[in-house]
């Protein structure tokens, strides 16, 4: 039997030995979980609330990462007791797994950090930025070995094919292959270039698959370069791919709130599944192991699922009741923070692990002065007093102008009376 049949078979040997198998929730996260991975026998999860867990592969929790300051997007293992996280906040860090202590801070981008890929022989690693370039960096020293454009968009992905060759996806449509010379990155062909933006990338035996903006699933030979299979989902965009370990299955969750399972071995969707009650997106994916991936989308958790599990929504509250809330049964005030706010913010004294502060007794509070929380340093030095005047103007202009150099993300709301109705709500509820 060749390898591909005999993986193919193992798999549906334990699909269906795994049948009736229940759903694990790996709760605990403020925020929605951005990025998944599996290093050795851990789960790794990167939030929204800036924080990176560590979890057993049964799902039990063991540890918080604490050291980025904006939300993180990705986290992979670097070897045994390390991994590797990026962030928001345009930091890369390298963590010890056994103390949770911060090893290394790797610094050089100069905008977030979406994605991360560890050499086969574990010495170096890639990063993808949105500033639009990819990192070489040297993981035991610190060492930049380069920083190179790719493309005129942002990068989203990098993913090895070798010791000496890596490839990085970027937004404007380049799939890019890097040799990895004595000089650092030498870049040497566009295996893509001009179609739709890519987001996400995933190395099997023998090819790249990767995922697009208008909802395709493609693939390359890794020895020719040539196209292998192109399958155009009913959802876009395709936010997340991930692979067995063998490559039989390929899962791809897209911006639609579904998770399509594909057999590699003559690229054939199986099935689609609604994982998200709400539709919203699926923002991670990583397999634990034949049979069992975790997914992750707005929701603050992720959920470890067996691929033969039932076909109803992984997140049956999809976003849940902070994110997502009934026009009809709440005020416009509370409509507008639930939408705007709750994934920041809490409004009681506790942070419950988000990204920002609480709002709690927020009017005449100085801004960046909550004890607890680590602001920027632009609000800290700021002589801001949290008003209904100050909150407007916050809204009105967005974060970006009003507090510049802040963590707050870029958004206004630009109709006066939902920022009234909005300050209205925090004054009730923030008392």
């Amino acid at each position: 039997m060749i390898p591909a049949c005999r993986a193919l078979a193992a798999l549906l040997v334990g699909l269906v030995a795994q049948a009736g198998a229940a759903q694990t929730a790996l709760t605990g996260h403020g925020g929605p979980v951005k990025g998944l991975s599996r290093a050795g026998e851990l789960i790794l999860s990167a939030s929204f609330d800036n924080s990176v867990g560590l979890w057993s592969l049964s799902g039990a929790h063991l540890r918080w990462l604490e050291g980025h300051a904006a939300a993180v997007n990705v986290a992979i293992g670097a070897g045994p007791g390390r991994l590797l996280s990026g962030g928001d906040d345009f930091d890369i860090i390298a963590w010890d797994t056994e103390t949770g202590t911060a090893l290394r801070h790797f610094t050089g981008h100069k905008g977030k950090v979406m994605g991360l890929a560890l050499s086969p022989d574990g010495r170096r690693f890639a990063s993808a930025s949105w500033d639009g370039a990819v990192g070489l960096w040297d993981i035991d020293t610190g060492r930049l070995l380069g920083l190179e454009q790719a493309g005129s968009g942002a990068v989203n992905a990098v993913a090895f094919a070798g010791p000496d060759r890596l490839y990085s996806a970027s937004a404007d449509g380049t799939l890019r292959r890097w040799e990895l010379g004595p000089e650092g990155l030498e870049p040497r062909r566009d295996v893509l270039r001009g179609g739709f933006g890519i987001n996400v990338l995933v190395p099997g035996p023998g090819w790249l698959a990767y995922g697009t903006v208008d909802g395709h699933i493609g693939a390359i030979d890794l020895a020719s370069e040539a196209p292998l299979a192109e399958l155009a989902l009913e959802r876009t965009p395709v936010l997340a791919l991930a692979a067995t370990p063998s490559g039989a299955l390929l899962a791809a969750g897209d911006g639609q709130g579904a998770i399509t399972l594909v057999r590699t071995s003559d690229w054939t969707p199986l099935r689609a599944i609604p994982a998200s009650g709400s539709g919203g997106p699926i923002w991670a994916l990583a397999f634990l192991d034949e049979t069992r991936l975790v997914a992750a989308g707005l929701a603050a958790h992720a959920v470890i699922w067996p691929v033969d599990g039932p076909a109803g929504p992984l997140f049956p509250g999809g976003a849940g009741p902070r994110f997502k809330v009934d026009a009809a049964g709440v005020s416009n005030g509370e409509r507008q923070f639930a939408r705007k706010c709750s994934v920041c913010h809490t409004l009681t004294p506790q942070d419950a692990r988000r990204a920002g502060p609480s709002l709690h007794r927020i009017f005449g509070r100085k801004a960046g002065t909550l004890p607890g929380y680590g602001y920027s340093e632009a609000l800290g030095s700021s002589d801001i007093i949290w008003s209904p005047e100050t909150l407007d103007r916050l809204f009105d202009l967005g974060p970006e102008h009003y507090t510049p150099g802040s963590k707050m993300p870029m958004q206004r709301i630009t109709r006066a009376q939902d920022r009234t109705d909005l300050i209205d709500y925090l004054r009730d509820a923030t008392r």
